[in-house]
């Protein structure tokens, strides 16, 4: 009797110690997995581009290359139209007002020249954007950057033309804003005039609308964007931002499933 009374102690101490060492890999498992997902860098790149600047095609082809390399990375990539050669005999087919103001915000943030091809990374840094060797160490340095305390989290539901959104950020500052963008995932374009007369342009994440919130009141809320009437466009993405007003340095990002 007492024999089998010990053999039920050692047991049961087997068991209390097998069941402590899992307790502790696996706790140390998901401590090592929350640690790999917090303060990750991230890299936000807008290029101000036009179908009417001879310039402008070779930065595009390079910005189609890295979204493509960089599938599964947080690499966010956004191509806004400009109007301002829309005068110099092609207007650009997505070009718009809305877009050249936003470039004109991030010349007075960034003391830099309105030009295209333009490239803005994490609003905090402009390169010419067929610039490649110096594009990628931008992307690559502000990947390893954990100085990122922000975040937002968002969903979308489309009806009709109407895009519904319902975003929540946290750690935001008063000066923040939260900034969307609706994204045309691709487009083509057959140019008959000006500077790239003759040439079939191909286009990758086109900017179409955006909207600008405030976070200094609300954290979480609703925003509405309206897709283009009439669009052919198949596949769309929205991007969100929280981003600096009085810096235009983005402090948090995220993207919409494609739909």
């Amino acid at each position: 009797m007492k024999t089998l009374k010990r053999i039920a102690i050692v047991n049961a101490v087997i068991v209390a110690v097998i069941a402590l060492s899992a307790f502790i890999w696996v706790g140390s498992a998901q401590e090592k997995k929350s640690n790999s997902g917090n303060g990750n860098g991230f890299a936000v790149l807008e290029l101000f581009t036009s179908e009417g600047c001879s310039s402008c095609p070779p930065a595009e082809e390079l910005l189609a290359k890295i979204e493509k390399e960089s599938n599964g990375k947080p690499v966010y990539v956004l191509g806004y139209h400009v109007d301002y050669f829309d005068n110099l005999g092609w207007k650009d087919v997505f070009g718009s007002q809305e877009n050249t103001k936003r470039q004109k915000k991030y010349s007075a943030w960034l003391n830099a020249q309105v030009y295209t091809p333009q490239l803005v990374i994490n609003g905090a840094q402009e390169f010419i954007g067929s610039d490649e060797n110096d594009v990628r160490n931008a992307i690559n340095k502000q990947l390893l950057n954990k100085k990122y305390g922000a975040s937002l989290a968002f969903d979308t539901k489309r009806d009709g033309d109407v895009l519904k959104i319902n975003y929540e950020t946290k750690d935001t500052q008063t000066s923040d804003d939260l900034f969307f963008v609706l994204v045309q995932k691709g487009g083509n374009t057959d140019v008959q005039r000006g500077e790239n007369a003759g040439l079939k342009l191909s286009h990758i994440q086109i900017v179409r609308k955006t909207l600008t919130l405030s976070l200094k009141d609300a954290k979480s809320g609703t925003a509405v964007l309206n897709i283009p009437k009439g669009s052919s466009a198949e596949k769309w993405e929205v991007i969100g931002m929280v981003q600096h007003k009085t810096t235009g340095a983005i402090s948090a990002v995220n993207a919409s499933t494609t739909f």
